[in-house]
């Protein structure tokens, strides 16, 4: 028995990877990204959890040399994919998301459920509404996306949130032997390790909803892979294996991995 693709191909052997924040705007990180293997992957699946680059251009050239190299690439936005400060080609973020959009699918990655025989993938879009606690003076000061991010008027961070996660009420009716689901924002905080210092826990508020753990719980998920944190972690809770592999900052040695992570092979041979 092989395992058939939403393509229609049949694959013997496929191996799931995940990955998280590239940040390609670093040279050592793009050198890293181009330099992947253009034949190892070619049978694979590559999950992509946000934070590639916040420029469009960059982001456009990402796109490509994944999508050569990866049979599939599933990809959701991250924060910093939605500044537009440097990136005169949006008017504001919510037309920046919708231009990535664009920029996905013109360039074959997806942003939507997909299913390879008794695996499904389902991409969940987020952002923080302060579930984690209320923001220090000091984060309103200090954290980018208040300054490079740009949103309708109306829009709090509450309002973003729900912006975002509602577009994932019509995928959480997936049903499948193995549901794999990620995001760029944490669904829990108890998913960062208990090392982490007093002083970088005040970042908490920003991390993600708890919205998404509840979407998590009526999709059903096996697996949740998420990123924004760059402390690379895998733990088992309720039932659920949660993964980041976050590719991190260059000078995040300790916290990363820095490599691909297979979070799961499907052999039917």
């Amino acid at each position: 028995m092989s395992t058939q693709s939403d393509s229609g191909s049949f694959d013997e052997k496929m191996r799931i990877f995940a990955i998280s924040d590239i940040h390609i705007d670093f040279d050592e990180n793009r050198r890293w990204l181009y330099n992947l293997s253009q034949s190892d992957y070619k049978e694979d699946i590559l999950i992509l959890a946000g934070d590639v680059t916040d420029m469009t251009s960059l982001l456009a050239k990402a796109f490509q040399e994944l999508a050569i190299r990866f049979s599939k690439v599933l990809y959701v936005v991250g924060n910093h994919d939605l500044w537009v400060m440097r990136d005169n080609n949006a008017k504001d973020s919510l037309g920046k998301f919708l231009m990535i959009k664009t920029i996905a699918r013109d360039c074959g990655i997806c942003m939507e459920p997909s299913h390879f025989g008794p695996l499904s993938v389902v991409p969940l879009f987020g952002w923080y509404d302060y579930s984690y606690g209320q923001p220090s003076d000091e984060i309103l000061r200090q954290w980018s996306d208040y300054f490079l991010c740009k949103w309708p008027d109306d829009f709090d961070e509450a309002r973003i949130t729900s912006y975002f996660v509602s577009m994932n009420e019509a995928f959480l009716t997936v049903r499948n032997q193995t549901v794999i689901s990620f995001s760029h924002f944490l669904p829990r905080t108890d998913l960062m390790p208990n090392y982490i210092p007093p002083d970088k826990r005040r970042l908490y508020p920003v991390l993600g909803t708890s919205l998404l753990e509840g979407q998590i719980r009526r999709l059903a998920s096996n697996i949740h892979i998420y990123g924004h944190s760059h402390v690379n972690t895998r733990v088992f809770k309720d039932n659920i294996l949660y993964i980041n592999n976050a590719f991190g900052y260059p000078h995040e040695t300790r916290i990363t991995a820095k490599q691909l992570h297979c979070v799961l092979t499907i052999d039917n041979s």
